[in-house]
């Protein structure tokens, strides 16, 4: 059970509605999710997962897993759960929602710059570091690095402590979820640590693989989880977030 006494309207039942439509995805073998109990106002419970160490066989079977969770789609970037209507978090933080039909527009907007004067007025970006993001975001919004690809379905907050790892395998709580780029989460994943990585990308890759290049790629997609932790967890996330803006455009 989480429950928090100030919480913004909708705010537990955004986290359901993200649950809900990641679990959709299981039919198509996607990665389990938990299953919420009760939710409403302030609070909400879901079920308690049995903790298991996590070994090569459960990595590799998770990154296969959000292969098809990705691959269940969104109806666009930025497309928030279907059937939700209501505001959007991460953590603690609302970001918008969008409909857009290009990636790059809608990430740069509303998962980067969107959170840039917060971390400013928190001490933590100063004036001539966000001019440097802000021109990673213009160069991202031109779609330079859009591909064919449709809008994937993602957790959207897919750091180790939202993968649990049980006895059947990896299971998602706490997510962001929205319509947006298969890279973001797996730069996620990446920025923050998740046991056998290698493992989970290879499996992933094999499931559904991603074009050449997302190594390279990976200080685009982590501006975001970066910047959301510039507002309220310190200078050393407003520092990262400009190497990665400026290894961002130094892609161009």
């Amino acid at each position: 059970m989480k429950q928090r006494a100030d919480a913004p309207d909708g705010f537990f039942e955004a986290e359901a509605a993200g649950l809900a439509w990641l679990a959709e995805a299981e039919a198509v073998g996607g990665v389990r999710v938990a299953r919420v109990l009760e939710v409403a106002p302030g609070r909400i419970a879901v079920e308690r997962i049995a903790h298991s160490r996590p070994d090569a066989a459960a990595a590799a079977s998770f990154g296969r897993a959000l292969a098809r969770t990705h691959s269940a789609g969104a109806v666009a970037f930025g497309a928030p759960p279907d059937g939700w209507s209501g505001p959007l978090f991460i953590g603690r933080l609302p970001q918008p929602a969008a409909h857009e039909r290009t990636w790059g527009v809608f990430y740069a907007r509303d998962r980067v710059a969107r959170f840039l004067e917060p971390a400013h007025r928190a001490g933590n970006l100063s004036t001539k570091e966000i001019d440097v993001v802000e021109r990673a975001c213009a160069l991202i919004a031109t779609g330079v690095f859009d591909d064919d690809e449709p809008p994937a379905r993602l957790h959207g907050d897919l750091w180790n402590g939202n993968v649990l790892w049980s006895p059947a395998g990896a299971v998602l709580i706490d997510p962001a979820a929205h319509g947006g780029h298969r890279e973001t989460d797996l730069a996620m994943l990446e920025l923050f640590g998740c046991p056998h990585l290698g493992l989970v990308i290879d499996a992933y890759q094999s499931e559904h693989a991603l074009r050449p290049g997302r190594e390279e790629r990976v200080p685009v997609h982590q501006l975001h989880p970066l910047a959301v932790h510039a507002v309220g967890h310190g200078r050393a996330y407003g520092v990262a977030l400009v190497d990665a803006a400026r290894r961002t455009l130094a892609l161009a």
